[in-house]
């Protein structure tokens, strides 16, 4: 993945936090995402820094307006580790954060400050090394269930049927993440396999079965047909504007499905639909975790492991089974 130094580079930010995401960005490999989270998060710590430590003397100056171009390395070896924790506690109550996110501002922090100490060799010791996440509690993920899937890809009516349809039918079978599925090329597709580029910039092949196949097929016919007015050629997905397809566009759309299925369009998601893809694939394929994590692109396979949670329904069947089930008291 390219990046453009420009969109990276932001003149209203201290030199140091350009640095890091220029390093996160060509060095690491990391997404746009990645990078937009983290300048978020240390945007928010140095704009809180200023205030906390009395730089800036108005405590009703708007917060958003705080610059923070100024910050520089002597400030910077000045931070501790009560700075950090102070700054986790005033995210939480400024943005009344979930534990997730708490947990990606934390990540945030000891990212950056290795980076200072390791690499940019700014401060000699890491005041983040102690710094602690916050206990996350487990959630099973939202899903479709099997008949529900069935009945909004029943939906799927209208203009674009051919196109919305494959993106349903792409999601539920494939377990593609958004992104994924807006940024697929034609070329990325070679028969019954598919390339997409994941998250951290990886690739990764996706094995389509034949609803896909079919779905796609059917999809092709009617893109091709208006092949001279698309703009991107190589774009597999094409909006009403025959432009690439983008995020907020399939958001879009599965709302108005879901709300035609009769389904909660408020519950659900294009990454609802990607849980919906590996609970079904866990329940009814006897898809083992390991080759689950390798579909899904999961880094570690304790992410996938939230899917065990259909294992809770056999263990009930299990239970209802035993014989002794219906014995009557005497």
């Amino acid at each position: 993945m390219q990046y453009d130094f420009k969109n990276i580079y932001d003149t209203r930010l201290p030199r140091c936090l350009n640095d890091f995401l220029n390093y996160l960005g060509t060095i690491k490999g990391k997404s746009k995402n990645t990078l937009s989270g983290y300048k978020v998060d240390l945007t928010m710590f140095f704009r809180f820094l200023k205030l906390y430590k009395g730089v800036v003397k108005d405590k009703k100056y708007e917060f958003k307006k705080i610059d923070i171009r100024d910050i520089d390395e002597n400030f910077i070896r000045q931070i501790n580790l009560s700075d950090l924790f102070a700054f986790i506690s005033f995210a939480e109550n400024y943005r009344n954060n979930g534990s997730y996110t708490r947990a990606r501002k934390v990540a945030s922090l000891k990212s950056f400050f290795k980076y200072l100490n390791n690499k940019a060799k700014i401060i000699t010791e890491n005041p983040a090394l102690e710094l602690e996440s916050p206990k996350i509690s487990k959630r099973n993920p939202i899903y479709l269930s099997l008949s529900e899937s069935r009945v909004l890809l029943k939906a799927v009516d209208g203009k674009f049927k051919e196109r919305d349809y494959c993106i349903i039918t792409f999601f539920l079978n494939c377990g593609m993440r958004l992104s994924e599925l807006c940024g697929i090329n034609i070329s990325n597709i070679k028969d019954d396999t598919l390339t997409v580029i994941g998250k951290g910039n990886k690739e990764r092949t996706i094995y389509l079965n034949k609803a896909c196949i079919k779905a796609l097929k059917n999809y092709l016919n009617e893109r091709n047909s208006h092949y001279n007015k698309i703009k991107d050629k190589d774009a597999l997905f094409i909006s009403r504007n025959y432009t690439r397809i983008n995020k907020r566009t399939v958001e879009l759309m599965l709302k108005k499905y879901l709300k035609n299925a009769g389904l909660d369009s408020s519950k659900y998601t294009p990454h609802k639909l990607r849980h919906t893809a590996a609970t079904l694939m866990y329940k009814y394929g006897n898809v083992d975790i390991r080759s689950l994590q390798k579909i899904l692109g999961h880094e570690n396979v304790s992410t996938t492991q939230i899917y065990t949670h259909v294992d809770d329904e056999k263990l009930r069947e299990a239970v209802k089974s035993n014989p002794l089930s219906e014995e009557e008291e005497k």
